[in-house]
């Protein structure tokens, strides 16, 4: 029987309108589609800015004009992060084109509005644009006037009436479990490394979460602490099913790859999980490592290396999130560099490996469950 046949009135105009409520639809498509906006603005002009500032810069001179590329490549990147992010959640959530085009203009009232609690705002604000947006899409003979009219201003009107609450809770929360981590650094060192790790493996965008509680400093180094633990961990203990190919694509890639495994066997999860415990207090009591680049980075582990990278970007050149909190530049020691080494692939490699193994020969984990279909 077709269900989409039984559909009446307003279920059935949604669907003809690619209209969706679902879980999938919202946080798992429309988080991910944050989190790349974001990749795209403000990450990528962190890393530029670092280069530029620290080790070297490509200067070139425009009609008279003398431009540092890399620098001013960063302001331009983290002027449109609003618009990069509610443009890529449009598209994520299959928004038509003048829906998406729109909400650049959405995204980027929304970021400005929210204050430090941006992200969020944008996020929420966008979903309301696409949805008021695609009840008019392609339903009128002017559809270049209407989509982009109503999609533009229910955004801008829903962003003046709600970024800023948005924003300012969002704000609220981080700096609670930034407070709180300063005050219990081992209690909330695992808390928040075991939580933000079991998130980065769901299909849910840890990166877009720490961005939108801008979490920085130890509780940003305790998220990283926690999502190298989880792939590095995943990526050790399935080396045996995987070989070099799964190492190199949980590891650098994403621990996601195991959860059509995990949702058969969810016993699987305990090798990571335990390193992300011990890994969390590590980093946050004996190394003191913060994470003070941008706060994206902090639920990137070593994703394409983006949070050691994160790190050490932090140490060169504070973010706007890790001033805010009082935060300053550092130079680096070998101390410093040990603890991010180790936090990074070390623990996370030796505590999974050995869980993994004692589960193995306890019969808990059996050869193939970790397979993966690379």
């Amino acid at each position: 029987m077709n269900n989409t046949k039984e559909l009446k009135g307003f279920g059935k105009y949604c669907a003809e309108q690619n209209i969706s409520f679902t879980a999938q639809r919202i946080f798992i498509d429309g988080l991910g589609g944050m989190a790349h906006g974001l990749f795209a603005s403000l990450l990528i002009g962190t890393i530029f800015n670092t280069i530029g500032v620290y080790l070297f810069d490509l200067n070139y001179t425009l009609w008279g004009q003398e431009f540092a590329l890399l620098v001013d490549s960063k302001s331009f990147a983290y002027a449109v992060q609003g618009a990069a992010m509610g443009g890529a959640i449009a598209y994520s959530m299959k928004a038509p084109p003048y829906v998406l085009y729109s909400c650049l203009a959405v995204g980027y009232a929304a970021n400005s509005l929210g204050g430090t609690g941006g992200p969020l705002a944008v996020f929420v604000v966008t979903l309301i644009a696409i949805f008021l947006g695609k009840l008019v899409s392609k339903r009128t003979p002017v559809d270049l006037i209407v989509t982009p009219t109503v999609t533009i201003l229910s955004g801008v009107l829903a962003a003046s009436l709600i970024a800023p609450p948005i924003g300012a809770a969002a704000s609220w929360l981080g700096d609670l479990i930034m407070w709180a981590t300063n005050q219990q650094p081992f209690l909330m060192g695992i808390l928040v490394s075991a939580i933000i790790g079991v998130i980065l493996t769901l299909p849910i965008s840890s990166a877009a979460i720490c961005a939108a509680l801008h979490l920085v400093g130890l509780a940003g180094g305790a998220a990283v602490a926690g999502c190298c633990a989880h792939m590095v961990g995943f990526a050790v203990a399935s080396y045996r099913e995987n070989g070099v190919g799964g190492l190199t694509s949980q590891g650098l890639g994403t621990s996601m790859l195991q959860v059509p495994n995990l949702l058969r066997k969810p016993v699987l999860w305990v090798p990571p999980v335990v390193a992300s415990i011990v890994n969390g207090p590590v980093a946050t009591c004996i190394f003191r490592m913060k994470m003070n680049g941008a706060a994206i980075s902090s639920g990137m582990g070593t994703c394409g290396l983006v949070g050691p990278i994160g790190v050490v970007t932090g140490w060169l050149s504070p973010s706007e999130d890790a001033l805010a909190q009082g935060e300053a530049a550092l130079s680096a020691g070998a101390l410093d560099w040990i603890g991010l080494a180790l936090v990074a692939v070390v623990i996370p490699a030796a505590v999974a490996w050995l869980v993994s193994e004692l589960m193995r020969k306890k019969g808990f984990i059996k050869e193939g469950d970790y397979k993966l279909d690379l």
